[in-house]
């Protein structure tokens, strides 16, 4: 090993914008084992194919079509 290193003619890694970021993210039981059977079929990581339908998601611009049912009021403590 070298004590000094020339980094005079060096250059930015290009792919750097491209790196993947960690995260931890929650799922239900049922999605992952979708995920992992999915992948399984097609013979690749199922994280990677998470990752793969998410950048699809975005690409598209596709956005889920959610109602959320209003909270059920429950009996408040001065009805008797």
């Amino acid at each position: 090993m070298r004590r000094q290193y020339d980094f005079s003619k060096a250059r930015r890694n290009p792919y750097a914008s491209r790196l993947k970021q960690s995260v931890t993210i929650r799922l239900d039981s049922a999605a992952v084992a979708y995920f992992k059977e999915l992948a399984a079929e097609l013979e690749i990581p199922y994280q990677t194919l998470i990752n793969l339908y998410l950048r699809d998601c975005a690409a598209s611009g596709r956005k889920l079509a959610l109602k959320w049912k209003p909270a059920r009021r429950g009996r408040s403590l001065t009805s008797a």
